[in-house]
């Protein structure tokens, strides 16, 4: 059950095996400014003893917004080793992101600024720029991306203009315009 308590009465875990670096602490402050239900969704997980078992840096985020009040939720009864079981459970990352659906539904900037590391897909060898020390053909490729087997190529253009007339040469292919990129799905057959 949720309760409000005073933030006071909270004590952060001194054993908390989590950090935050300052830019992403600062997007959980301002995230929690501007979104403060958020607490209601995911409420700071105490012990009896009212210390953290989950949510350290929510606290911490809390304090700095300034708050007065958190929602908790009381994990009693746990024992010791419950506890700590609980507190590296909690901050495991199960799952990936789907890169695919994130840019296709979301811009790049709002998804920094709410928190997330978004790869620098811009980032690679240019082409003409490449000699053979950067080609290791008996390392595995390792594609930027890979969704259902197929696999993500990135051509880098100096800007949207130079893209658009690129791909305006090639009518016949099926290309399509997201958020952030530009998408086509070719299937390769190979003959025998």
């Amino acid at each position: 059950m949720i309760e409000t308590v005073k933030i006071s009465e909270v004590k952060p875990n001194p054993n908390n095996p989590r950090l935050i670096k300052d830019d992403k602490f600062q997007q959980l402050v301002k995230s929690i400014k501007d979104f403060p239900e958020m607490l209601n969704l995911r409420p700071i997980v105490v012990n009896d003893d009212m210390v953290v078992l989950g949510g350290n840096m929510r606290l911490k985020a809390c304090k700095e917004a300034g708050l007065k009040e958190v929602p908790i939720i009381k994990a009693s009864n746990l024992s010791e080793q419950q506890q700590k079981e609980f507190i590296i459970k909690d901050n495991v990352g199960f799952g990936e992101w789907d890169w695919e659906q994130l840019t296709n539904e979301w811009e790049a900037e709002e998804l920094q600024e709410w928190g997330l590391e978004v790869p620098n897909w811009s980032v690679g060898i240019i082409e003409n720029e490449m000699d053979e020390d950067d080609i290791d053909i008996e390392q595995e490729f390792d594609p930027i991306g890979v969704s259902a087997g197929q696999q993500r190529v990135v051509f880098i253009f100096d800007g949207p203009d130079e893209a658009e007339s690129y791909f305006n040469r090639f009518p016949e292919l099926p290309l399509k315009k997201m958020n952030m990129a530009w998408q086509i799905n070719l299937t390769t057959t190979q003959s025998t």
